[in-house]
């Protein structure tokens, strides 16, 4: 494993698939400032690779992928200090949200918080058979924010009411069955399941994944007829790419 700094170590395999390891963060991977800055900064250097086809996102321990935000630095915040730190955060979901190849969250145990907040900002998320799930905030005094706005928009709003607002955990199935996360691994086989995506990924043009993903996040935010027009200028020029003539052709000479 390469370490792009003391908190975010890569592997790279012949086929463009990146494994971002989020490093030296305890036992349940919190995100400090230096953390969270250390996994953001591996993010952006590694976003100007167009050789990259997927990225997964782990944990360096089998207890989490993101155990959640570090509670000792928050304790000693003031109103300043806070806004810093939240602002930290927010740079490394969008940092995630914002990459150009698809980014899986893979998620053993514990995902709490400012790590769910990241795998929300995640395209996809496949958690082990025993994960759990939840967004303690308010019961420490403070409210979930930033990409704890995505909730909604994944699990609709009243099942991200209870999250944010009960603070009370869900497991595996549950978060499956709400849509918080894509895939449920069964007992040892969350690295087979992770892998199955990945594979799906791989037989997808290159260049219209990360076409597709852009629109995604511009979809996110536009209004519907704003959607739909937008896309047709969008279509026509994946014909650039020179992949939709390759890629139709290998299918129609399959089909003969």
């Amino acid at each position: 494993m390469e370490m792009l700094n003391p908190h975010c170590g890569v592997d790279r395999d012949s086929r463009g698939v990146v494994r971002v390891t989020i490093c030296n963060a305890g036992s349940l991977n919190i995100l400090s400032s230096a953390v969270t800055d250390g996994v953001r900064e591996g993010f952006e250097k590694l976003a100007g690779d167009r050789d990259i086809r997927a990225v997964i996102l782990a944990g360096q321990s089998e207890k989490s992928m993101i155990g959640g935000a570090d509670i000792k630095e928050m304790a000693k915040l003031d109103q300043k200090s806070a806004e810093i730190f939240i602002t930290r955060l927010r740079d490394l979901c969008e940092a995630v949200r914002n990459f150009p190849a698809a980014v899986i969250a893979r998620m053993p145990g514990w995902c709490l918080g400012g790590g769910l907040e990241v795998a929300a900002a995640c395209d996809f998320r496949i958690a082990a058979h025993d994960a759990n799930f939840g967004m303690p905030e308010v019961r420490v005094g403070i409210p979930s924010v930033i990409h704890a706005a995505l909730l909604p928009r994944l699990i609709g709003w009243s099942r991200a009411r209870w999250l944010v607002m009960t603070a009370e955990n869900i497991d595996a199935p549950t978060a499956l069955a709400w849509g918080l996360v894509d895939k449920v691994a069964n007992e040892g086989k969350l690295d087979a399941e992770v892998e199955h995506t990945v594979t799906t990924l791989l037989e997808c043009g290159p260049e219209a994944l990360r076409i597709q993903k852009d629109l995604l996040r511009q979809w996110e935010e536009l209004p519907l007829r704003e959607s739909v027009n937008l896309s047709i200028g969008v279509f026509g020029k994946s014909f650039l790419t020179g992949e939709p003539q390759r890629l139709m052709q290998g299918f129609l000479e399959r089909k003969r």
